[in-house]
């Protein structure tokens, strides 16, 4: 990519989408095209080939999902499936068809099997059952990966995947139920805090371990790839460094003031035991994250105070 050349960011105003914007803006690129849902749906071909046909991109990043927690995959799997699918066949193909130099497929490390190797590498990919609260997310996700490895595989086409792990930051969703878990546990403890609550209740057990990644690490890890990457392999993006749910809940509670009690409802699922991410791959390529989880959190709890909170569905 040189600063003059088009880029397409699909999915500009979700955390990630932004934090590749704010990226491509402060490394100097000058033409950055973006589209809301209002303007341009994805998930309708027609109206995907024309703003191709018309705007002729020759970089794209795919940031565009539907996207949520345990709670909103498993009210909605039809939802999630449908417009998942829809929206990265539509974009993938047309970037294709009106010959796109390069597309970054953004999927989701909830793709490898719930029983996976742990740290989890690309190759255990297919190897073995997903996890069933977010099979169909998850299944959507592949079939992204797949069609952009195929087109590669079949046409030549220069379209790589990224994988990150559990993202964070500016820009996230806040919604109560519908929220990934660290965006929920920072409203859920602030307000608790607020309220004067004496106890917070948290899903499932605690024992969870989770990988977190701050949402412009993903973007400088992104920008990276598109430019020094090419290959059918998707690549791994995290931190290396995980932690128990109810370890996160701790630092949290802490970080926002909440002196209360944390009572765990095992009732409620745990999702996929653990999911670390193998970064050898990434390593190898020469890009490591910045911002672990002690900077990250502060940042991220500053963003839900000082600007309007999003709270999506």
């Amino acid at each position: 990519m040189d600063k003059d050349s088009r880029i397409y960011v699909a999915g500009h105003r979700g955390m990630a989408g932004s934090a590749v914007c704010r990226a491509l803006r402060a490394q100097g690129f000058r033409h950055i095209v973006t589209r809301t849902h209002a303007e341009l749906d994805l998930c309708r071909q027609e109206e995907t080939e024309r703003f191709f046909a018309e705007e002729r991109p020759e970089y794209v990043f795919l940031c565009a999902a539907r996207v949520g927690g345990i709670a909103a995959n498993a009210e909605a799997p039809a939802d999630f499936l449908y417009e998942n699918m829809m929206l990265e066949m539509n974009v993938i193909h047309a970037a294709w068809r009106y010959g796109c130099r390069k597309l970054l497929f953004l999927g989701s490390s909830c793709i490898y099997p719930r029983e996976a190797p742990q740290p989890m590498p690309e190759r255990c990919l297919l190897s073995g059952p997903l996890e069933k609260s977010n099979e169909a997310y998850a299944l959507a996700k592949i079939s992204g990966l797949k069609y952009c490895s195929y087109l590669r595989r079949q046409y030549g086409a220069d379209f790589i995947s990224v994988m990150p792990t559990n993202l964070y930051g500016p820009g996230d969703n806040y919604h109560p139920r519908h929220s990934h878990v660290l965006p929920a546990l920072i409203r859920r403890f602030h307000e608790a805090k607020e309220a004067g609550r004496s106890e917070v209740v948290c899903w499932g057990t605690g024992r969870a371990l989770r990988e977190f990644l701050y949402a412009d690490d993903l973007a400088e890890a992104c920008l990276f790839l598109m430019q020094s990457y090419s290959g059918e392999e998707t690549v791994n993006i995290g931190t290396g460094e995980e932690l128990s749910i109810a370890e996160l809940a701790e630092k949290i509670a802490r970080m926002v003031g909440f002196g209360g009690r944390i009572r765990w409802d095992s009732s409620k699922p745990d999702g996929t035991p653990r999911k670390l991410l193998d970064l050898t791959s990434l390593h190898a390529l020469g890009w490591k994250a910045r911002i672990l989880l002690d900077e990250g959190l502060p940042l991220a709890y500053a963003d839900f105070l000082n600007g309007p909170v999003r709270a999506e569905r």
